[in-house]
């Protein structure tokens, strides 16, 4: 890994931490409370440090209350840039993008379908191995005839062509 990289990982790591805590201290945009627990899943900096996408999860809000969520940390990214700037001992804090990340919540809702179906298949008397269609039987390999297979190397071919 290269200087650049490296400090862009501690940088970007270093966001993370201190915009998660400041998002819980120090923003008070109702629309933000309101979405409640509002968590930092991931920065990621442009390689100049200039611009920061800050991906938020919102988990037990719906989806407009947590769009609305995002639209409010968007309005707070200039308050939050300067005090981030400060903390981070950055000469120019990057500009703050804040965007909402979908993936932890796709993954709970896919676990809660996984677990749903386990139940059903368990109240209808079914056990997962029954279920598994992954595993199936393989044909048996074919045989090839006794006659061994001709060398294709293109030297192989030519010598055999002069011949």
């Amino acid at each position: 890994m290269s200087a650049s990289a490296g400090r862009k990982a501690r940088v970007e790591q270093a966001l993370r931490d201190i915009l998660s805590e400041m998002i819980t201290r120090d923003v008070k945009d109702p629309r933000v409370k309101a979405a409640g627990l509002v968590s930092v899943s991931k920065v990621e900096c442009n390689p100049d440090l200039s611009v920061a996408n800050v991906y938020i999860s919102i988990y037990g809000a719906t989806d407009a209350v947590a769009d609305k969520a995002v639209v409010g940390l968007q309005g707070a990214a200039g308050f939050l840039r300067g005090p981030v700037g400060r903390a981070l001992h950055l000469a120019h804090p990057p500009e703050l993008r804040f965007l909402r990340d979908i993936g932890p919540e796709m993954a709970q809702k896919l676990a809660d379908i996984l677990r749903e179906d386990r139940e059903k298949a368990a109240a209808a008397g079914r056990s997962e191995k029954e279920d598994d269609t992954t595993t199936t039987e393989r044909e048996p390999t074919r045989v090839l005839d006794d006659e061994p297979t001709k060398d294709l190397h293109p030297a192989a071919l030519a010598s055999e062509d002069e011949s």
